[in-house]
C-alpha cells in the first residue's frame, strides 16, 4: 500500500498538473483552442459497465463501493478525448524532418538552455545516481511539455473515465488500450483515496497523464522520486523531482550507462537484407556481426559495440529515409513513448541544448 505522506504528495501534484502529452498512451495531435478544457459531458453514474467497474474496484482493493460509485458516476464522458485518441488519418507518409521541426526550434532550445544552467547541480546529481545523461534527462522534459510551459487542463478523472468506457472502438487496439486505461483509472482512484483529496480536482492530458515529465497514474507509483528530500513528491512544481524521476525512470527500464543511443550506419547494396534487418522493427536483435552480414555497414566504435543492433528507420515523405543503428539505450527512451521518432526527437534536442549551453559567450 502506498504511504499516505506520498499519496497525498502525489495527488496534490496531480491538483495542479494540466498536461498536453502522453508518453506510453496515445498518438500526438492537435487539440483546437475550443477543445483544450475539460467541456462537461455526460456523466458515468447511468453507465452500467462503469458501475460494474466501480464494484469491482472497491472489491478488490478494500475500498467503499459506495464512494467509488460516486466518484467514477460524476467522471464524464468527452467526446474530444476519444477523438483525439484515434490514429491520426494517413493522408501523408511520416516525415521524420516535419516531426522533428516541431521539437527541435529556437524556443525549445533556449527554454532547455535555461532549464539547465538553473539546474545544473540536480542534473549532475542525477546523471551521478542513475547513470543518465543529462542531454536525455533535458532532452525528455523538453519534448514533453517544453520544461512545463505546455500544459493542458482537462480533468484527470473525465480522461480516464472516458477512455476507460468509451475508447474509440475503430482503434485497431482498443481492446487493449481499453484495459490499460482502466488499469489507470482504478490506479488513479486508489491514490485520491489513500490521500483522501478530491478525485474531481487534478488536471492533466487528454490521455490522463500530469507534470513536467508527463507520467501515468502507475508511472508515478512505480518510479517517482523525492529527489529534493522534503519529504514528498512533487512532479509539477519539484525539479529535482522531476529530475529524479525521469533518470529513475530511464534507469529502471536498463539504461546502459556510457552506451550511445545510436550509431550512424550505412549499406552495401550487394548484401542488404533490408526486410530481415526491419523485421525486429526497433527491438535490437542484431550482433554487430550478424548486423553487417546483412548488408549493413558500421564504421569505427560501433563495430567495437558489444549489444545488440536494431535498424530503425526514419521515413522522409517522399524524400529518401534515414536510418540509424539503434543500440538498447535507444529502445530505452521509446519506453517513454512507443516512437522512434520521438525518441530521436528527444535525443536531438538534448543534444541541440547541450551544444548551446557550451557555446554561450
Amino acid at each position: 500500500m502506498i504511504s499516505r505522506v506520498f499519496a497525498i504528495a502525489l495527488l496534490a501534484a496531480f491538483a495542479s498538473a494540466p498536461s498536453e502529452s502522453v508518453a506510453q498512451a496515445k498518438p500526438r495531435q492537435s487539440i483546437a483552442n475550443g477543445e483544450r478544457n475539460s467541456a462537461r459531458g455526460v456523466p458515468y453514474a447511468s453507465s452500467e459497465a462503469a458501475m460494474a467497474f466501480a464494484d469491482g474496484v472497491a472489491q478488490r482493493r478494500g475500498l467503499d463501493p459506495e464512494r467509488v460509485r460516486r466518484i467514477i458516476g460524476q467522471a464524464q464522458m468527452l467526446p474530444v478525448v476519444a477523438r483525439l485518441m484515434q490514429p491520426a488519418p494517413a493522408t501523408s507518409p511520416k516525415n521524420w524532418r516535419v516531426y522533428r521541426s516541431r521539437f527541435i526550434d529556437p524556443i525549445r532550445i533556449g527554454a532547455g538552455v535555461r532549464f539547465w544552467t538553473e539546474n545544473r547541480a540536480v542534473l549532475e546529481r542525477a546523471e551521478k545516481e542513475y547513470g543518465v545523461p543529462a542531454e536525455m534527462i533535458v532532452g525528455i522534459i523538453g519534448v514533453e511539455t517544453i520544461y512545463g510551459r505546455q500544459l493542458g487542463n482537462f480533468r484527470v478523472i473525465d480522461a480516464l473515465a472516458t477512455l476507460s468506457f468509451d475508447f474509440p472502438a475503430s482503434h485497431p487496439r482498443a481492446a487493449e488500450r481499453t484495459k490499460y486505461f482502466q488499469g489507470e483509472l482504478e490506479q488513479f482512484i486508489v491514490l485520491q483515496e489513500s490521500a483522501g483529496t478530491d478525485p474531481l480536482a487534478p488536471l492533466g492530458s487528454y490521455a490522463g497523464a500530469v507534470g513536467m515529465p508527463q507520467f501515468m497514474p502507475t508511472s508515478w507509483a512505480k518510479w517517482a522520486v523525492d529527489f529534493d528530500g522534503d519529504g514528498r513528491i512533487d512532479l509539477t512544481r519539484s525539479t529535482p523531482d522531476v529530475i529524479g524521476s525521469v533518470a529513475n525512470y530511464f534507469k529502471s527500464y536498463g539504461w546502459n550507462t556510457g552506451m550511445p543511443t545510436h550509431y550512424p550506419v550505412s549499406f552495401d547494396m550487394a548484401k542488404l537484407q533490408k526486410d530481415v534487418l526491419l523485421a525486429p522493427d526497433i527491438l535490437p536483435t542484431f550482433s554487430v556481426a550478424s548486423f553487417t552480414a546483412n548488408g549493413a555497414v558500421l564504421e569505427g566504435k560501433a563495430l567495437e559495440h558489444k549489444g545488440p543492433l536494431a535498424l530503425v528507420e526514419l521515413l522522409n515523405g517522399d524524400a529518401e529515409p534515414q536510418y540509424i543503428a539503434g543500440t538498447e539505450n535507444f529502445y530505452v527512451i521509446t519506453r517513454y513513448n512507443w516512437s522512434s521518432y520521438y525518441a530521436m526527437a528527444v535525443i536531438e534536442l538534448g543534444r541541440e541544448v547541450k551544444e548551446a549551453l557550451n557555446n554561450r559567450p
